[in-house]
């Protein structure tokens, strides 16, 4: 069989596949946009594979199509589940007739920003089993798992991976398709499984909902998707239990290797006069209690080695409890480990030498210590030649023009590249929440008293997934305020994927275009203007004018992301120094921050490679030390 080295984010596609998905839909959202996209480039002959327009509305597609008797995927990050669960807890206690599974990504040390949240907190909010893959074949291999299990307790299934995992790459085994038949789509008319119209009905559902989720715990525990290891007991000593689960799970044999070199273990799992028994536990919710009770009976001592919240710490105290458990927990509720970060191979060994009363040895970790201090710090800033340049350039521009001080103007911002904003040389954007509410925190501050201009910005994928409904309420309360569209024509921040205001040309076969500088004067603001970021004269004058109008403001910032243009080679200029006119005043850096321009010997240097030709630079520099030169055709 063919051997492919993929992600886990690829592994939970095609594994997907394997399994005879049928309808595969989401949202991008590191760290999870990865599985989609794999299919997308795949292109599967008879399924249907989409970005929607955000993950509430993906969720309910897919829910169609589960309810037509179809398996469905969606995917999301975990901030996006917080979207779409307003309609999962209503489709979980509905149910599902053929296979629906959900997707989504934790990032733990917040590597790609947004709050470092635990969906597993959702899988027992909505009383929904969940799956969590430890490695990458894990992840392919649980996959046609999850969608035998949603079909088989009729509801939906979560499988959750975590930034490690979703972005690790590894040799994974490929095996062939699984027999699923091509199904005929049904239609069940059953208003008392698929409405909620009455107190009688919502019950009844969350009984059976609550059934399903005790009938998932059967089916994990029946196939071992739980793997416990008991060691042999030797001299009388019961040993240490460790309970695992997800990335931290596929650290237990390189800490245990680690902690036996320096006595602090013996040398394998299973083995010695402190022998270690293991649970690495895959069906996080509902919790193993059966093998967490055979762990607890053979030990005296449980290690809980999960990421973020006590999920399963918690459940363990309690099934310790029910089953006069004596021995000592250790976890994040005694206080050895924080709920904060990510882990990694040295809380395996920190744990294990906790539980038994050990010092680690300083060596243990210098070489990891050493690795660390050489990491160099990456500030966080948008591309060369990104239009979004420009437009942060204007705002500032438009704020002194109005002998505004920096901080007497509130710039609301939202998900997306448009955040980065905030940082150096711009700082224009203040603030950050969710995606679209950028518009209704700035008829917030509004209503809260601010006498000066209140500006809201927003990126186009972000106004189309929830941008919308926080502009119509502005306008039906005619709110006064400055909203800047920055429309670069993809949803760049993930990778650059479509989005409804995508170009036709871009769109996927059958898809369509919506023109934002149709949709916003449709809605009635008071004032729209349209200018292209890289005219930054322009720019600046129109959102200077716009601050001073009453009323609800639109500006559509708009010309298309580098990236893409660099892709089809379609650089609008060059741009060249002009050495002997420079005085190294570095108007051009601290002003545009673009990191194609840096310092040289007696003058500034562009970097070919990196220029992009926007021209902002020129516009800045006061003594034509820079000239562009626009491309023909």
């Amino acid at each position: 069989m063919e051997t492919r080295r993929i992600s886990g984010n690829e592994a939970v596609a095609l594994g997907a596949l394997r399994a005879g998905v049928k309808v595969a839909v989401g949202y991008p959202g590191t760290p999870s946009t990865g599985a989609l996209t794999r299919m997308l480039a795949i292109q599967p002959e008879g399924v249907h594979v989409e970005w929607s327009t955000n993950e509430k509305v993906a969720l309910e597609i897919a829910t169609g199509a589960a309810w037509a008797g179809q398996r469905a995927l969606c995917t999301m990050k975990m901030s996006g589940l917080n979207v779409a669960y307003d309609s999962l807890i209503s489709i979980a206690y509905s149910g599902t007739v053929g296979g629906l599974v959900i997707y989504v990504a934790d990032d733990p040390g917040v590597s790609a920003g947004m709050a470092e949240q635990d969906s597993r907190g959702f899988a027992a909010l909505a009383d929904m089993p969940m799956l969590e893959p430890a490695t990458v074949t894990d992840a392919y291999e649980i996959m046609p798992f999850a969608f035998d299990l949603s079909e088989e307790i009729g509801g939906p299934v979560f499988v959750r991976l975590v930034t490690a995992t979703a972005n690790s790459l590894a040799p994974v085994q490929m095996l062939p398709r699984l027999d699923v038949p091509e199904r005929e789509s049904v239609l069940i008319r059953d208003i008392a499984r698929f409405t909620k119209a009455g107190s009688a009905i919502c019950m009844t559902q969350h009984r059976e909902l609550i059934a399903r989720l005790a009938r998932a715990g059967q089916i994990i525990a029946e196939r071992k998707i739980n793997r416990l290891h008991l060691s042999e007991q030797t001299g009388g000593r019961p040993g240490l239990g460790i309970i695992a689960a997800g990335a931290v799970a596929s650290y237990l044999a390189e800490g245990l290797e680690i902690a036996a070199g320096y006595g602090l273990a013996p040398a394998a799992a299973g083995a010695g006069p402190q022998a270690i028994s293991t649970l690495e536990v895959v069906g996080v919710h509902p919790f193993p209690q059966e093998e967490a009770a055979a762990l607890m009976r053979h030990c005296d001592t449980i290690l809980v080695l999960e990421e973020l919240e006590p999920h399963l710490e918690k459940s363990l105290y309690v099934t310790a409890r029910q089953s006069g458990f004596a021995g000592r927990i250790i976890g994040k509720l005694d206080g050895t480990f924080s709920r904060i970060g990510e882990y990694n191979v040295s809380h395996v060994v920190r744990g294990i030498a906790v539980a038994l009363g050990l010092e680690i040895p300083a060596a243990a970790f210098q070489g990891r210590r050493e690795a660390e201090a050489l990491a160099a710090q990456r500030p966080i800033t948008v591309c060369a030649g990104c239009p979004h340049r420009g437009t942060y350039m204007a705002i500032n521009q438009a704020i002194r023009k109005l002998r505004y001080k920096r901080d007497d103007v509130m710039v609301t911002g939202d998900i997306g590249c448009t955040i980065l904003g905030m940082n150096p040389p711009f700082n224009t954007v203040w603030t950050e929440i969710s995606m679209g509410a950028s518009i209704s925190l700035a008829q917030g501050y509004v209503h809260g008293g601010i006498e000066t201009p209140v500006i809201a910005t927003i990126g186009d994928s972000t106004f189309f997934h929830a941008g919308i409904p926080g502009l119509i309420n502005a306008v039906q309360h005619q709110v006064p305020l400055t909203l800047i569209i920055m429309d670069n024509g993809w949803t760049s921040m993930t990778g650059m994927q479509v989005n409804p205001g995508t170009a036709d040309e871009r769109q996927g076969a059958g898809d369509r275009r919506l023109d934002i500088a149709q949709i916003v004067p449709a809605l009635g603001v008071d004032h729209f203007f349209q200018v292209d970021p890289f005219d930054f004269a322009d720019t600046a004058a129109t959102i200077q004018r716009a601050l001073t109008l009453p009323g609800v403001k639109v500006v559509l910032a708009r010309q298309e992301c580098v990236m893409p243009v660099l892709r089809r080679d379609e650089r609008p200029g060059v741009v060249r120094v002009v050495a002997e006119n420079c005085n190294l005043c570095k108007l051009c850096i601290t002003v545009t921050g673009c990191p194609a321009i840096s310092l040289a010997e007696g003058t500034i240097e562009i970097d070919p490679l990196l220029c992009y030709g926007c021209g902002l630079c020129v516009d800045v520099c006061n003594r034509d030390a820079i000239e562009f030169e626009r491309r023909l055709g």
